[in-house]
């Protein structure tokens, strides 16, 4: 039995379906996450380059010269960190909820270093990512993703070198949105622990002999964690909402890049 080789046309393509995939898992959140064994993300890449590539790939035609195809390979790369920015764009509302209320609580000093980037990240924030992922992984939020990767191969083909500069702009409103819905996100808890602070003024004007810090810490953290623990009901509309945002997000960037 013969096995024929592929032609340099179809290499060349299904390398640029490589590369943007590759942009995508690596830059995306939770799937190009942690410092373990990267061994599964150059599975998950492979697997599903092969799987795009035989739906919906085709071969280059004509000769590529080797500038050129590092120019195809840029723009792969830029379209693929473009829609896993969209995703970092609505956990950064989650980082912004987490940070506020943290930083209110005085939290900020206990944190976790992240080992895959050695960031110091507070535990509020975290705790707050973790449910985030855990909500996104059960809404099979990972799906959307690696969804609107095989949709942008149908809006922006490879083998072209255009890239459309309304990205910018929508990337700019849906970061302006995004903090926003942190803020909005954080208002319960914040408007709270404002009434401890001015409890706590009021105090170390009527009681001078009252220790401010050491009863400020202990208050701020009991009323922040029972706040948290008030406002839990309202975590699953907000996390829904952010949710839809993602799957907004995607499709305004689809068709950002396929206009």
């Amino acid at each position: 039995m013969e096995f024929a080789l592929p032609e340099i046309g179809t290499l060349a393509a299904f390398g640029l379906y490589m590369v943007r995939t590759s942009a995508l898992v690596l830059g995306a959140p939770l799937l190009g996450d942690g410092a373990s064994f990267t061994g599964y993300r150059v599975a998950l890449i492979f697997g599903v380059s092969i799987a795009l590539f035989l739906a919906t790939g085709h071969d280059l035609t004509g000769d590529v010269p080797a500038f050129e195809y590092g120019l195809l390979c840029l723009r792969e790369v830029l379209l693929g960190l473009f829609l896993a920015f969209i995703a970092h764009l609505v956990v950064l509302a989650v980082r912004v909820c987490g940070e506020l209320i943290g930083h209110e609580m005085a939290f900020t000093m206990a944190a976790v270093v992240d080992p895959a980037t050695g960031l110091r990240t507070p535990l509020i924030t975290r705790f707050y990512e973790v449910l985030f992922f855990i909500g996104l992984l059960a809404v099979d939020g990972h799906h959307w993703l690696l969804r609107a990767l095989g949709e942008s191969f149908g809006r922006a083909p490879v083998g072209a070198l255009d890239f459309s500069a309304e990205t910018s702009v929508l990337l700019q409103t849906f970061m302006t949105q995004m903090f926003k819905a942190g803020v909005v996100f954080a208002a319960p808890v914040m408007v709270l622990l404002l009434l401890v602070s001015v409890l706590i003024g009021l105090l170390a004007r009527v009681v001078p002999q009252l220790n401010v810090l050491e009863v400020g810490f202990t208050l701020r953290i009991a009323v922040a964690l029972g706040a948290m623990l008030l406002f839990a009901p309202l975590v699953a509309p907000a996390m829904n909402g952010l949710y839809h945002s993602l799957m907004s997000g995607l499709d305004a960037g689809l068709n950002v890049i396929g206009g």
